[in-house]
């Protein structure tokens, strides 16, 4: 099945900007995470919108895949359809016509195992300083009983008498351009261009076993939701002595009920009393690095910003440190008594003006951000 567009999996048009990338991979990064959606295709999905997210966010990755798409200009011609079928490619036809010599890829040359990806949950605190932790992780191991080489102690494999040792098999045919040297892959061997007679009872001829692996990871303070952590040599081992594959951590950060973060900055609101904002006070603020006094000038207005210095999430490539901003919110006082509504009356006819209601929900994420919950 060929993948969907990009743009497509993510909802976007092909001229969306970086931030409508953010905010698109970021809603639907939370709608199909595993840990909350449980459909049967949420991994799956998951996984897709993670990819998009990767490529689309990369300035590099995102002009080569602008240009091409899911194609590699460096792949050539591949592929055999219309041409003898499966595994011809453009080299058969040239060495044909031209007598030429191609060369043909080792089945035994050493080659890096694959890639691994694991997707780690953060609560926000977690992401903003970072934390040493251990995963554990599923992956192939070389087999201890036969060191890999999938055969019988005492045994080895042998060379495939049917390709000779070198992984494919060649059949000639004619066509409009001669005869056409047709290659596929030695189904006897599988490629590989040895035969064992005599399997590891361990691995099954396999040279390796699953297994589960612990594994060290440091997590660097300040990473964001959708960003992933390369753990170098992590990965599957090698074939053939070839250096084991990386693994990536992806990680989902989970929402906090009293901060929002913007990148390296952090977003809070705090209320104020119609007093406050009138008179002026000097109030308390909660931020993720301890409490904070902040002089609110009298005659503040409900909306107005203020900024806290070096309050915010540390950059996760070392430069430097964001901002909290702080948005005060000017509240309607509840529960009054019978002289403080005949003093409000008396200051709207003179003011001219009538205050708002206000949910109590916002006083209990206030004081939970004070409690440190």
């Amino acid at each position: 099945m060929s993948k969907r567009d990009y743009y497509e999996v993510l909802g976007l048009s092909k001229n969306a900007g970086k931030d409508e990338i953010k905010k698109a991979y970021r809603k639907l990064s939370k709608q199909y995470h595993p840990d909350i959606n449980k459909e049967a295709d949420a991994v799956d999905k998951f996984k897709e919108i993670t990819e998009a997210y990767e490529t689309l966010s990369d300035d590099q990755k995102k002009s080569h895949y602008d240009q091409f798409g899911h194609t590699d200009p460096n792949q050539g011609f591949g592929g055999g359809a219309g041409f003898g079928g499966e595994g011809f490619g453009f080299e058969d036809i040239f060495s044909s016509i031209f007598g030429g010599g191609t060369r043909r890829r080792d089945p035994n040359a050493p080659r890096q195992g694959a890639d691994l990806q694991y997707t780690m949950t953060l609560n926000f605190e977690e992401a903003v300083f970072g934390k040493d932790t251990t995963i554990e992780i599923p992956r192939e191991e070389t087999c201890e009983t036969c060191d890999g080489s999938g055969a019988q102690k005492g045994t080895k494999p042998e060379t495939c008498t049917h390709c000779g040792g070198s992984g494919q098999l060649s059949v000639e045919q004619n066509s409009p351009f001669g005869r056409i040297v047709n290659r596929r892959v030695c189904h006897h061997c599988e490629g590989t261009g040895k035969m064992i007679k005599h399997k590891c009872g361990t691995c099954r001829g396999t040279g390796k076993v699953k297994k589960r692996k612990t594994i060290s990871v440091k997590i660097p303070a300040g990473v964001d939701d959708g960003q992933q952590l390369r753990v170098s040599g992590q990965g599957e081992p090698g074939v053939n002595g070839g250096p084991p594959g990386d693994l990536y951590v992806v990680f989902h950060v989970r929402e906090h009920e009293f901060f929002e973060r913007d990148g390296d900055d952090i977003y809070c609101e705090m209320p104020l009393t119609f007093a406050q904002a009138a008179l002026g006070d000097e109030i308390e603020v909660p931020t993720l690095h301890g409490k904070v006094k902040l002089k609110v000038p009298a005659g503040t207005q409900t909306g107005k910003k203020f900024r806290l210095t070096n309050k915010g999430v540390p950059n996760v490539r070392g430069y430097g440190q964001g901002d909290q901003y702080v948005i005060l919110r000017v509240l309607t006082p509840t529960n009054l008594t019978e002289k403080q509504k005949d003093l409000l009356r008396e200051f709207a006819e003179i003011n001219g003006t009538t205050p708002d209601e206000h949910e109590e929900s916002f006083f209990d994420k206030v004081k939970r951000a004070f409690k440190g919950e």
